[in-house]
């Protein structure tokens, strides 16, 4: 019992308050006290997210844990060289990165999002096929917009970005993938029992 307790899945706000969280002290951080000071602050918020996180679930998101490892590498980098192309490049690095190995595991024949959300959502092999396909190209345009940006903005209008445009994206992506995964959904082994 205490294993399964252990593993017990957190409600999906508090998930997202962890996840969100620290773009968001980055964000207030970042209009109050500069790039710099934030970008501390990030680094903090990201650490204290993770370990609410393995404290909760005993076990850390991969995604998020990705993430946080380049949010203290690149921000280290911002704060020890005090150039903020490093947390700026970051971003892109992530999102190019997860789109390689999602990429990369269908040319290998596997769909890399089945093991991290199997538990979450029984879908056909073709629909994690699909959803996978559709998860790195949109990891690609994640990229692409986050170097445009910081390239061709200022700072604060990068960081607004951040907050303002991916998070609305992302939530407006995910949403547009339920079509996909209502029709690719098996039906439920349970529900005969």
């Amino acid at each position: 019992m205490a294993t399964k307790a252990a593993h017990k899945p957190i409600n999906p706000l508090l998930r997202l308050a962890l996840e969100a969280g620290p773009l968001a002290v980055f964000f207030f951080c970042n209009a109050r006290f500069g790039i710099f000071p934030a970008t501390g602050a990030f680094m903090v918020a990201t650490l204290v997210a993770l370990a609410a996180n393995w404290s909760l679930e005993r076990r850390l998101p991969v995604m998020p844990m990705v993430s946080g490892f380049f949010v203290l590498i690149f921000g280290g980098l911002t704060l020890i060289l005090q150039d903020e192309l490093f947390i700026k490049m970051k971003p892109t690095i992530v999102n190019s990165l997860f789109a390689v190995i999602l990429f990369g595991g269908l040319y290998s024949g596997r769909a890399l999002l089945k093991p991290l959300f199997g538990a979450a959502m029984q879908l056909s092999d073709q629909g994690w096929r699909v959803l996978t396909f559709r998860w790195a190209c949109f990891f690609v345009l994640l990229a692409g917009l986050n170097e445009f940006v910081w390239r061709n903005f200022e700072t604060d209008t990068w960081v607004d970005f951040k907050v303002f445009g991916i998070m609305p994206l992302t939530f407006a992506f995910m949403l547009a993938q339920m079509p996909l995964i209502m029709r690719h959904q098996l039906p439920d082994a349970d529900q005969g029992k």
